[in-house]
């Protein structure tokens, strides 16, 4: 168990800001963004423009960017509830940023390959699979349970403005040094982030080695919990299938943009930054929007924008509207209602969930939600393949209208507040 979350000073401000820990904890989660956006970024134009990756080793390539949460996402909440959160965390990042670096040797000496970028993907999605559950976990009891909702806004608004910093300067830098020079700042990226993370002075116990029980059982005991949660249940499913469509689309949405409707990268950099300016915007709203709409109702509301925003994408083949109007209103939209899905729906996890079970509940989470994530890319990969990028956009776009049905068809959409909610007030 973790000692009592730091508390602010008396007649301080209540605000975040003037919470040393989580400065500390946000600061190291900025750079890591930055640095996380900028190879996401650079990446897939290295594997399409000097790899000439295909439809199906990009399926391939999505796929192992999300497959350890479907391999070792439910023993990895477990084994982080018994260890230091923020010991994790450090640990990750360094992982991440030495084999990173060893993505830039290789390009920098021609050995570069698609296998080499898959394997380097599948160890850096381990590290994010322990990072993402011990962050998530670590949260609450670093700054209490009545800061949940300004922390994730924070962190997610932090998230949006990498999303929409990297893409643009990257874009235009892409334009006169190569994809893996990008890599390389997040080597440091990550580097800083770990040392951030260090700086935190919040004291973990975690429980005493007497206490643990056999690892079945105490994963057995997330998963339980995730399926038992009425409500918890129907946002599971909702974001599984969205993210499964998701990964559809990202298989091959940079051969679309590069290929089919040859655009050049700094214009893929922002079509991307623009419609991260709709998550930023998404981030900043999220708490008003709760408290206006309610944050019950504002779940399934959000999910019902992400099918028709994602419409757009395919819709911009058609010449009728410049494409990267439709990518950039179709991008903006589609960050929006994501944000503030997930501000609402990963804030109402961390208060329903009994401390001790915060990283096998989020673990369980994650291995359902991003566990589709693989499957999706190497379905659309496959898909792209044999029925052409366009197809198999429309049926991404049809599954994430699919996705929308588990949370608007149930009582979340006539509730103000979620159980384990503060009450909000109008």
């Amino acid at each position: 168990m973790s000692t009592d979350p730091p508390t602010l000073a008396p007649g301080r401000p209540r605000s975040l800001v003037h919470h040393p820990d989580f400065r500390r904890l946000w600061t190291g989660d900025a750079l890591g963004q930055l640095g996380a956006q900028l190879t996401a970024l650079a990446l897939p134009i290295f594997a399409v423009q000097q790899l000439a990756a295909t439809e199906w080793e990009m399926g391939v390539l999505t796929a192992a960017e999300f497959a350890a949460f479907l391999v070792i996402g439910l023993p990895a909440g477990a084994w982080v509830d018994r260890m230091r959160k923020r010991r994790v965390l450090i640990v990750a990042d360094l992982v991440r940023s030495a084999v990173l670096a060893a993505v830039v040797v290789t390009a920098a000496t021609g050995h570069a390959s698609i296998p080499l970028l898959v394997v380097a993907a599948l160890v850096v999605s381990a590290a994010t699979v322990f990072f993402d559950v011990s962050h998530q976990s670590y949260i609450p009891g670093l700054v209490g349970l009545e800061h949940l909702v300004e922390g994730n806004s924070k962190l997610q608004a932090t998230a949006s403005v990498a999303q929409v910093a990297a893409p643009a300067i990257g874009g235009l830098l892409l334009r006169v040094i190569a994809a893996p020079a990008l890599i390389a700042v997040t080597v440091v990226t990550y580097l800083v982030s770990a040392f951030a993370v260090g700086r935190i002075r919040h004291v973990e116990t975690p429980p005493h080695p007497d206490t643990r029980r056999p690892l079945r059982v105490e994963i057995a005991e997330g998963l339980r919990f995730v399926v038992h949660e009425p409500y918890l249940r129907r946002i599971v499913a909702c974001t599984a299938l969205g993210n499964f469509a998701g990964a559809m689309a990202g298989a091959v949405t940079v051969i679309y943009v590069l290929r089919t409707l040859n655009l050049g990268t700094a214009t893929w950099g922002a079509i991307v930054s623009a419609g991260a300016i709709g998550g930023l915007l998404g981030a900043v709203a999220a708490g008003r929007l709760a408290q206006w709409i309610g944050e019950g109702r504002i779940i399934p509301l959000s999910a019902l924008v992400m099918a028709p925003a994602s419409a757009l994408m395919p819709l911009a083949s058609t010449g009728v509207v410049p494409a990267p109007v439709l990518l950039i209103a179709g991008g903006a939209a589609f960050g929006f209602a994501v944000i503030v899905y997930n501000v609402g729906q990963v804030s109402f996890r961390q208060r329903v969930c009994p401390p001790p079970l915060l990283g096998r509940m989020n673990a369980s989470v994650r291995f359902i939600v991003w566990g589709t994530v693989p499957i999706g890319g190497l379905l659309g990969g496959g898909l792209g393949t044999h029925l052409g990028v366009l197809p198999t956009l429309w049926v991404s776009v049809g599954i994430m209208a699919l996705a929308a049905v588990p949370v608007v068809v149930s009582p979340l959409l006539g509730m103000r507040d979620l159980p384990g909610s503060p009450v909000l007030d109008a």
